[in-house]
């Protein structure tokens, strides 16, 4: 099996609701990858600041550090869509 960054299972149209992979019928996690990866079509591959729904913000983790191109761990996107 490859090992690939932002292949994850949370990533993966065949991730179900309770963490099942539909593929495989066994409980996954993030740390997951597999060659039957399926990107899902609606994500956004954009972490940064600009895109975060806390940025200048009240509850930006690091409002003194956050500026463009920049992430951090409490990172939340402006627009999910599932």
């Amino acid at each position: 099996m490859s090992i690939r960054i932002g292949n994850s299972c949370v990533n993966c149209e065949n991730l179900m609701e309770n963490e099942n992979c539909k593929i495989h019928g066994v409980k996954v996690s993030t740390s997951y990858t597999c060659d039957s990866f399926e990107m899902k079509a609606a994500l956004k591959n954009d972490p940064n600041c600009t895109s975060c729904a806390r940025y200048e913000g009240p509850t930006c983790a690091n409002p003194q550090k956050a500026a463009p191109g920049m992430l951090c761990s409490h990172w939340a996107p402006q627009n999910a869509q599932a």
